[in-house]
C-alpha cells in the first residue's frame, strides 16, 4: 500500500521551519557571499550592533572598503541584509534562518567542498560515472574503507563526513518522528546509524526506547564521543560491524535505515534487508527513511543541493524498495512521501 502525504504547508504537516535557510543558498554567487560574510565575522558584527553605517563597518572589518562595498551589495541582493538610510542591518528573514545556523553553515561548507566536482566534472558524471567516482572529492570523502583502522588520517577524514551527515540528520530526523509513531518501540536497531544522532532524536522523543547503533568501528568510536554528555546516551549502545554486510545483532522490535541504503547497489540492499529481517522479532517493524528521486523539471536545482544531486543515480523509486521488501518476506508495507527540500520516502513494513 502506498500513501502520499499532503505537501508542504498542510495543516496536518506544516513545512519544517529549518527549510527557511534554503532561500539564501539558491545560487552559487549569493551563497558564496554569505559564506564569506559568516567566515569573516560581518554577520556577527551586524548582529551585535543591530545596525551600522558603512564607515563603522569598514573601521571594524578586515575587508578593504571596495571589497566591503561589494560584499554588502551582494548580501543585500540575496536579502541577507537590508540598507535603510545609509545603515545596514540583518534582515528579519535571515535572523529567523540563523536559528538553524549549524545547518546553514554545514550546507554552505558541503556545497563549497564538492562544488568543483559539479563545475569541473559534471560531463564526466553523465557519461563515465566510474571515472567520476574514482576522481571526485565527494566520493573520496565518503570512503568507508577508512572506517576500520583508527589512524590519525582515517579519524580526520571520517570526522569530516560524519559532521555533514550528523547535522543533516539532526533536522531530517524530526520529519520522520513527526510521521511515524515510535511509542511502541522498545528495542531499536539503527543500521548504518552514523554518529547516533538519529537514535538520539528518537530516544529524546520517546523515553521508553533503548537503541543500538550498528556501524563501522571508527564511526562507532566517533559516535560515542558525539553522544557523550547527552542524557539519552545511556539508552544508546554502539555495536561495531565487520565487513559482512548482513551480520546484524538480533532481538529487536524495530530496525531502521536512515539515509543509508542509497549508498549501495541493489544486491547489497537486498542483503541488508535480509539481515534486518533476521534481526527483527516476529511482528517487528522495519523502517526506511531515504531520499527519493527528485524532479529537476519542477524547479531549478539550488546551489545547496549540489552534494545531494551528485548522488542522483543512487536514489530509488518507491516500487524498487517495495519489490525488495516483498522478496525478503515483509508484509504490511506502507510508503509515505514527505516533501522536505526534496522528496523523502518513509517506508515501514512488518516481519
Amino acid at each position: 500500500m502506498m500513501t502520499v502525504l499532503p505537501g508542504q504547508g498542510s495543516e496536518e504537516h506544516p513545512r519544517p521551519g529549518y527549510l527557511c535557510i534554503e532561500k539564501f543558498m539558491r545560487d552559487a554567487v549569493g551563497a558564496r557571499a554569505l559564506q564569506s560574510a559568516l567566515e569573516l565575522g560581518l554577520i556577527d558584527d551586524l548582529l551585535r550592533q543591530s545596525s551600522a553605517d558603512f564607515a563603522a563597518l569598514a573601521a571594524r572589518s578586515r575587508i578593504d572598503p571596495r571589497g566591503l562595498r561589494l560584499l554588502l551589495g551582494m548580501l543585500c541582493a540575496n536579502q541577507v541584509i537590508e540598507e535603510r538610510d545609509g545603515r545596514f542591518a540583518v534582515s528579519a528573514a535571515f535572523e529567523t534562518a540563523l536559528q538553524y545556523r549549524d545547518l546553514l553553515e554545514t550546507k554552505l561548507d558541503f556545497a563549497s567542498l564538492v562544488g568543483p566536482d559539479f563545475l569541473g566534472m559534471f560531463s564526466t558524471l553523465l557519461v563515465d560515472p566510474r571515472r567520476f567516482f574514482e576522481t571526485s572529492t565527494i566520493f573520496d570523502l565518503f570512503s568507508y574503507e577508512r572506517c576500520f583502522e583508527p589512524t590519525p588520517e582515517n579519524v580526520l577524514a571520517t570526522r569530516r563526513w560524519m559532521h555533514f551527515t550528523t547535522v543533516l540528520t539532526k533536522y531530517e530526523a524530526q520529519a520522520c518522528i513527526d510521521h511515524h509513531d515510535f511509542a511502541s518501540s522498545r528495542r531499536l536497531l539503527d543500521v548504518g546509524g552514523n554518529s547516533g544522532e538519529f537514535a538520539l532524536r528518537i530516544c529524546r522523543a520517546h523515553a521508553g526506547v533503548q537503541a543500538s547503533v550498528f556501524d563501522l568501528p571508527l564511526v562507532c568510536d566517533i559516535g560515542m564521543e558525539h553522544l557523550r554528555g547527552a542524557p539519552e546516551a545511556e539508552r544508546i549502545a554502539f555495536v561495531k560491524a565487520g565487513r559482512a554486510r548482513d551480520d546484524f545483532p538480533s532481538g529487536f522490535d524495530t530496525v531502521c535505515f536512515k539515509s543509508m541504503l542509497h549508498d549501495w547497489p541493489d544486491r547489497e540492499v537486498g542483503q541488508f534487508l535480509e539481515g534486518a529481517y533476521r534481526a527483527l522479532d516476529p511482528g517487528g517493524t522495519l523502517l526506511i527513511f531515504e531520499r527519493g528521486i527528485f524532479d529537476p523539471k519542477s524547479q531549478p536545482i539550488p546551489y545547496s543541493m549540489i552534494p545531494i544531486m551528485l548522488f542522483f543515480r543512487s536514489y530509488r523509486l518507491p516500487d524498487e524498495y517495495l519489490m525488495q521488501l516483498e522478496r525478503v518476506g515483509f508484509r504490511d508495507i506502507n510508503i509515505q512521501v514527505i516533501q522536505l527540500e526534496m522528496p523523502f520516502l518513509l517506508i515501514t513494513a512488518t516481519k
